[in-house]
């Protein structure tokens, strides 16, 4: 075979893009992504972390009231 630096060049230089192109589509969906978790809809309020602190055993039915009602102020 005779190397004249063509193969190189050319031949593998479409590699490079592809991989160019896929970093900064990563990039770019990495970012949005990130944004969409901030959205408010996705939230959990703060009785939701009350109910789920009650499920999980950390906390009684009376201070689950109590605190139900304070939130609910």
């Amino acid at each position: 075979m005779n190397y004249d630096g063509h193969f190189f060049g050319g031949g593998f230089m479409w590699i490079f893009w592809v991989l160019i192109i896929a970093g900064i589509f990563f990039l770019f969906q990495n970012i949005t992504k990130g944004n969409s978790n901030n959205s408010s809809s996705d939230k959990e309020t703060p009785l939701d972390i009350l109910k789920k602190r009650y499920a999980r055993g950390e906390i009684e039915e009376e201070e689950f009231e109590r605190r139900k009602k304070e939130l609910e102020q």
